[in-house]
């Protein structure tokens, strides 16, 4: 589930990204839970996707130079004879 995990962070870090609001890369990684690498190398996910993404050390955040969106949609289903199980979006609901 590495690959939900990823969908996911690259989804909240393009939020504080797009809301100019991400603080350094260690606080970052703070909000996030994850280490400093993992956030550089999200950053780097979204630069392959062609986000021309800086760094503005006076107001401490990174922030897109270009129009530049993402808009994820995950969807999953795991079912047994007894109960449907949907992961949406990172959120579990049994059904």
């Amino acid at each position: 589930m590495n690959t939900i995990k990823t969908l996911e962070r690259l989804q909240r870090i393009h939020s504080l990204i797009e809301n100019e609001c991400t603080g350094s890369p260690y606080e970052l990684a703070s909000k996030m839970n994850i280490s400093e690498r993992s956030i550089y190398n999200l950053i780097e996910y979204l630069r392959d996707f062609e986000a021309m993404i800086a760094y503005d050390r006076g107001r401490k955040t990174y922030y897109y130079q270009n129009n530049f969106s993402l808009n994820l949609h995950i969807s999953l289903s795991i079912g047994t004879d007894d109960a449907v199980t949907e992961v949406l979006g990172g959120s579990y609901l049994e059904g």
